[in-house]
């Protein structure tokens, strides 16, 4: 196995554990980033619900009240206007949502699927819980959801949930007595569910993943190219060089040439100590030829 060989063998595989190891942090770090960018993307989302709902309830309702005694208003229901804002937004992105789902709704339209069912579930388990983010597989790609509770803290709330003859007459002609009664204070009955894809993000993320891969083997093979080129002129030359030469001193070449001395290096310090043993073997059997000795 030649020197170069030797050298080569070392560099690709301390090239190629560097590589993997910085493969692996770099796409952790770019799959967190990716989920990172999608989060505040949902909670943006989350906190304009927010807004809306705040705007429905402040400065809607009020507006509203006399025409409420008279015909039910979904337009003063804070979730049905955070509904409508979402819908707008959805136009332009059909893959975001925004729901409030419901275990018992007064809207059918509102009621829980399984998946929802199970975070609401969650919620009214771990009483207290703030959030839950999660992800899961939809038919375009992961998507990820970020998800708050929906608990009955205003007793103003129970006036048209608790039972249907508290509730407004308006609103049961609309919905009928069958759905959305029974809330209790302080029971969690329902979830604020955000859901974001995560296909576009963890695409760029793949790609810019790729990119920098691409770019980090280039790096290392730019680098190995030139250390190959650095050590055929600064070692395995100037050794071959000696090797010549000590071949040919030792076929009793001793008059031949010195080997030129450049530098301060090992090779250099290397060339000069052949030299002087070059030199003293010379004079070594010049005695033994002067002197007659066998």
């Amino acid at each position: 196995m030649t020197l170069r060989l030797k050298f080569n063998l070392v560099l690709g595989l301390a090239s190629c554990a560097g590589i993997a190891l910085a493969a692996f942090l770099v796409y952790q770090l770019l799959q967190k980033n990716a989920r990172e960018e999608v989060l505040d993307s949902a909670r943006i989302m989350m906190q304009s619900a927010f807004a809306v709902r705040g705007y429905t309830v402040d400065e809607v309702r009020p507006l509203l009240a006399l025409q409420q005694k008279r015909q039910f208003l979904p337009q003063t229901v804070p979730a049905y206007a955070a509904h409508r804002y979402i819908g707008k937004l959805q136009k332009e992105y059909p893959e975001y949502s925004y729901r409030e789902a419901t275990l018992n709704p007064t809207n059918p339209a509102d009621r829980a699927s399984d998946w929802e069912a199970d975070i609401i579930n969650h919620f009214r388990n771990n009483d207290g819980a703030p959030e839950l983010v999660g992800t899961r597989e939809t038919p375009t790609g992961p998507s990820l959801y970020m998800s708050r509770p929906i608990k009955i803290t205003d007793p103003k709330c129970l006036a048209c949930h608790s039972t249907p003859s508290a509730a407004p007459q308006t609103m049961i002609d609309m919905y009928g007595s069958s759905n959305g009664f029974g809330w209790k204070q302080d029971e969690v009955v329902g979830a604020q569910i955000v859901s974001v894809p995560m296909s576009l993000p963890l695409q760029r993320a793949d790609e810019t993943f790729k990119l920098f891969i691409g770019l980090l083997v280039g790096v290392f093979l730019v680098i190995a190219v030139l250390l190959n080129v650095m050590l055929d002129f600064v070692v395995i030359r100037p050794v071959k060089k000696l090797s010549d030469k000590a071949n040919e001193v030792s076929l009793g070449a001793l008059e031949a040439e010195e080997m030129p001395v450049k530098g301060n290096d090992e090779i250099s310090s290397l060339t000069q100590s052949f030299n002087r043993m070059h030199r003293s073997l010379a004079n070594a059997v010049r005695l033994l030829d002067e002197t007659g000795e066998p």
